[in-house]
C-alpha cells in the first residue's frame, strides 16, 4: 500500500479549449510534483467544493517542469500557512 502525497492549491484556470471546465492545480510543498483536477461546471449553482488540499496517490503525481517548481512551491507554502487542509477555496 502506498502512502498518499497532500498537495495544496496553487493554481486554477478557465480551459482554452472547452467551455465551463475548470483546471485545478495542486503542488508539492516543495513544488516538484503537481496533481490536476478538472471540474466541469454543470450550473451557476454548482456546490461542489475546491479544498485547499488534496491528499492523493503519489501514482497521480506528475513532474513539475522547471519554469513552474518555484512558483508553485511559494503558492503551495502560502496556502498551507494560511489554510487547513479541507478549507473551502
Amino acid at each position: 500500500m502506498t502512502d498518499e502525497v497532500r498537495v495544496w492549491l496553487v493554481e486554477r484556470t478557465y480551459s482554452d479549449d472547452e467551455q465551463n471546465l475548470i483546471i485545478l492545480t495542486y503542488a508539492t510543498p516543495d513544488g516538484e510534483r503537481y496533481f490536476r483536477k478538472e471540474r466541469a461546471l454543470t450550473s451557476f449553482t454548482d456546490q461542489r467544493e475546491t479544498t485547499a488540499a488534496l491528499d492523493v496517490s503519489p501514482d497521480n503525481l506528475g513532474e513539475t517542469g522547471e519554469d513552474d517548481r518555484e512558483r508553485f512551491a511559494t503558492e503551495a507554502e502560502r496556502m498551507a500557512s494560511v489554510h487547513d487542509p479541507d478549507d473551502p477555496i
